[in-house]
């Protein structure tokens, strides 16, 4: 018996074809697939009861255990509030290999200052972050932000109300976070915001910020000489 648009569910019925579902969806999947979305695709397609998350969450536990018995190299991982499919670390030195001339891009150091000091104390301006790191900040931000990592999540109620900007739902799924809380905690990042000249320095910078902002919307864009030295980093 079919339901709703020929869907035969493979041959399979209740847990075993849930199972199916969210094995072909995680594996097909460009970005992780919620639990959620996964309940509503398989109630949409089979017009039946869209399942409890904890039962697609049961099924992915299911799936990996037979992963594991069959000795098979995959697994379905939490990811970024989300699943995904992924291989086991035993495997990891073959698929470098196939993948050598394909590796992702590293950030340079510049770049990873600047990000981590955005996610630990976002949503932040500019120049706060230009405070903590000591230099200029505008490349690594606008390359950060190409990357899709970085994004402009408002503006500050301060003076010139400058830009705030925060880590996006890429920055998690690139370091394997479920959500900003997962971070791990830097002592001596945190230990440099909480200082009270921090926070003294801060007013000052949000009103530089805000009156530089205010004067490039008049100005034409150009490269400042110190984005041009960033750039080569």
């Amino acid at each position: 018996m079919e339901d709703q648009d020929g869907f035969s569910g493979f041959g399979a019925t209740g847990s075993n074809r849930l199972e199916q579902v969210v094995e072909a969806l995680v594996f097909a999947a460009e970005h992780p697939v919620s639990g959620i979305r996964i309940a509503e695709i398989y109630g949409e397609v089979t017009g039946q009861d869209r399942p409890a998350e904890q039962e697609v969450i049961h099924a992915v536990d299911t799936l990996n255990e037979r992963y594991a018995e069959q000795d098979r190299p995959l697994r379905i991982e939490a990811w970024s509030g989300g699943f995904r499919m992924a291989t086991i670390p035993e495997v990891a030195p073959y698929i470098k290999e196939l993948f050598q001339e394909q590796r992702q891009r590293r950030l340079s150091r510049s770049l990873l200052e600047t990000l981590a000091i955005l996610a630990y104390r976002q949503p932040t301006t500019k120049p706060e972050v230009e405070f903590v790191r000591g230099v200029d900040c505008d490349y690594a931000i606008r390359r950060l932000a190409e990357m899709g990592l970085v994004d402009v999540m408002g503006r500050s109620e301060s003076v010139g109300r400058p830009l705030l900007y925060g880590t996006t739902p890429r920055f998690l799924e690139l370091f394997g976070l479920n959500d900003i809380g997962d971070l791990p905690n830097l002592r001596e990042i945190e230990s440099i915001l909480d200082d009270p000249a921090f926070h003294k320095e801060r007013a000052l910078l949000l009103m530089k910020s805000g009156l530089s902002e205010m004067k490039a919307a008049v100005e034409p864009e150009g490269t400042s000489s110190t984005e041009q030295v960033e750039s080569t980093e």
